[in-house]
């Protein structure tokens, strides 16, 4: 069996100090404030600092976006390709590049964009594969999200050459590497989907058209950034929908993803309307056995991982060390991702290797709406989130409607300070 704290050498040449990854979380925090737009400032220089400190061998941020009009949340940071051209911007970029590369941890910088899974507040048109609305159960929900239309080829070429760009401008500035987001429901996701992908071009279809932006975006990383660069992929084992992207689409394109020069694909699971990655059901149910049993998507993983060629590594739910090694025993998979435990605990790692048999433990909500118990248990992650960046000690319990009620304010005020801001780069 793989042991949860030797090194692992990606094809790179990349050397991880141990098997442990932070899972990447939304962090939503852009400092605004400095009137540069969506940089990053203190608050993810301390998170990622407390993370470094802690002991995990890869850390993951939260997703920086590739296109300043698609933000997963108003507070998300962007990079493109003139980010850097200010030079107080790129010393932000620099600065959290060096927090999160202390104690010989490697720092690798998720790209993204979300597609449809876009926020109707802040102002922006969502594009998708095909024209498609979210659909999560409840109209008022819904109604947070903007429609989609479908992106015209000329788009996705573009959209390709900025995930280029964008991992081009996180290497100037220092990361080890780039992950990309393929996941969760965001554009990649949708792509893959043919639930969301009803495409009768080149982009759509077949499975292999489906996947084809993914596998273009991944080669355009690839011959900008070099061979000694960092570069991964984060997959749904499953998107957990009738219909939808499936265990063996995702084993197929783990194989072809292995013909790619890429280092390690992540697996995870769910989307916005169907929160698998939260250890819900495909019915929107949290399955309490799920929960205890922890590695959400190891099953999945385990038959994905009769295809790849490159490290697995499985994230969803981990807590305690015993599922740790019981990830790190299952054949093919290199790695354990950690994310909501590592918020708890940030130095769960290190107390692992110290011989404390300790959890991380995770709070979870079981509200009876599933679209408003998933974003009631992401506020009280992002409530944790926030005491962590000021250098506070998270809480064990957190109220979910007051981290709720919270959550909206910080968001509204987020949204008007992103679209001000997008205002006055329109006129310059």
């Amino acid at each position: 069996m793989t042991e949860l704290f030797s090194p692992l050498t990606l094809a790179c040449g990349h050397v991880l100090s141990n098997r442990i990854a932070k899972g990447a979380m939304e962090e939503n925090m852009a400092d605004q404030v400095s009137g540069l737009g969506q940089v990053p400032g203190e608050q993810l220089v301390n998170l990622y600092s407390a993370w470094a400190a802690g002991g995990a061998g890869l850390l993951l941020t939260g997703n920086v976006m590739v296109d300043e009009t698609a933000l997963t949340g108003p507070g998300a940071v962007v990079l493109k390709r003139d980010t850097l051209d200010n030079p107080d911007v790129r010393a932000r970029f620099e600065r959290w590049a060096q927090a999160g590369q202390a104690n010989d941890t490697k720092l690798v910088m998720q790209i993204s964009h979300p597609g449809r899974q876009l926020y109707a507040a802040q102002g922006q048109e969502a594009v998708s594969a095909s024209d498609s609305k979210l659909d999560m159960g409840s109209d008022a929900i819904n109604n947070m999200f903007a429609s989609a239309r479908a992106m015209t080829d000329g788009e996705i070429r573009g959209l390709i050459r900025h995930f280029g760009e964008t991992a081009v401008a996180a290497q100037a500035c220092g990361f080890d590497g780039v992950q990309v987001h393929a996941a969760h429901g965001y554009l990649l996701a949708q792509f893959l989907s043919p639930l969301t992908n009803r495409r009768e071009d080149g982009w759509g279809g077949s499975l292999k058209n489906r996947a084809r932006l993914l596998l273009e975006i991944v080669r355009s990383i690839r011959d900008r950034v070099g061979p000694n660069f960092i570069v991964g992929v984060k997959l749904n084992s499953a998107d957990f929908q009738k219909g939808g992207f499936e265990v063996k689409d995702a084993t197929q394109v783990v194989e072809w993803l292995g013909k790619e020069a890429i280092d390690f694909v992540e697996i995870s699971g769910g989307t916005y309307e169907s929160s698998a990655m939260m250890g819900e059901s495909a019915d929107g149910r949290v399955s309490q056995s799920t929960l205890r049993r922890e590695a959400f998507f190891l099953e999945f993983a385990e038959q994905i991982a009769t295809a790849a060629t490159m490290p697995l590594i499985v994230t969803g739910g981990v807590t305690q060390r015993d599922t740790a090694d019981r990830v790190l025993g299952t054949a093919g998979i290199a790695m354990v991702g950690m994310a909501r435990a590592l918020i708890i605990t940030p130095d769960l790692p290190n107390r692992w290797k110290a011989g404390e048999n300790i959890a991380g433990p995770v709070q979870t909500v079981n509200w009876k709406i599933p679209a408003i118990r998933s974003l009631a248990n992401m506020a009280i992650a992002k409530a944790n989130l926030r005491r962590m960046s000021h250098g506070k000690a998270p809480k064990n319990k957190v109220n979910p409607v007051v981290a709720s009620l919270v959550q909206q304010k910080n968001q509204a005020v987020q949204t008007k300070r992103y679209k001000a801001w997008l205002d006055r780069n329109s006129h310059t």
